[in-house]
């Protein structure tokens, strides 16, 4: 498989959506990583059906302890390029971004030869379906305008789940140390791709469907605390 799409998991056993798992398994040319990090609920038991009935389709990546999110990307995008993908990226788990959208991204990544880098986002317009909690919208929207700042770099959504990037060194040595940031590591990825790629080389792509789920982990507490690492994130870009 070329494409290799990384889900992290945290106790989404409740959560994970089967079907949209197999939709997703509908292109014979994408393989899916899921990473567990550390869940104390029956996640890897899920996981572990999944991958029976999809065993060339579907890797399982288990981490010891919880590491949060950002690590988990970092080491299934890791994993998938020492399988030999062609394109890595991520997506959540809760398939708020659902299996069809990023069927599209990934279409759109492979019509695009000029484009290292793919990112969807959550942008409310006629004709697309985008189901935000007004609170999260306008938080994210405060966000975006700092971290548009840090990165210089025009771009409506960096926190968007759903993202794709072309196998190169460039993404190699953006994926080669630990990411400073566990809840805005999407900045600090696509900052260090932006020291290594030309702005044209970045496409932003507006969902037509992305709906909020419950049971999110990104809380008020979380969303100050990645505001608060833009300051980390941005220091670190300087000397990177």
């Amino acid at each position: 498989m070329s494409t290799q799409i990384v889900l992290p998991c945290f106790n989404e056993e409740q959560r994970l959506d089967i079907d949209e798992v197999c939709s997703l398994l509908v292109d014979p040319d994408i393989g899916l990583i899921f990473v567990d990090d550390g869940s104390t609920d029956g996640t890897v038991k899920l996981l572990d059906n999944i991958k029976s009935t999809n065993v060339d389709r579907v890797e399982i990546l288990v981490m010891a302890n919880n590491r949060g999110k950002a690590e988990a990307v970092r080491q299934g995008m890791k994993l998938a390029i020492s399988k030999g993908a062609r394109v890595t990226g991520y997506m959540d788990a809760d398939f708020a971004t659902p299996a069809s959208e990023m069927l599209r991204l990934v279409n759109i990544m492979q019509r695009s030869y000029s484009k290292n880098v793919v990112i969807a986002a959550r942008w409310a317009h006629l004709g697309a379906k985008i189901s935000r909690s007004p609170f999260r919208h306008y938080a994210g929207r405060i966000f975006a305008t700092f971290a548009s700042m840090i990165l210089e770099l025009t771009i409506y959504d960096t926190q968007c789940g759903a993202k794709l990037f072309r196998v190169n060194e460039g993404l190699n040595a953006a994926l080669e140390t630990v990411f400073l940031s566990r809840w805005a590591f999407d900045v600090e990825l696509i900052g260090r791709l932006k020291q290594r790629f030309a702005e044209d080389q970045f496409l932003e792509v507006p969902l037509n469907t992305w709906v909020d789920k419950s049971g999110s982990k990104i809380g008020l507490y979380a969303m100050l605390k990645a505001t608060l690492e833009l300051v980390l994130i941005w220091r670190s870009l300087k000397k990177f």
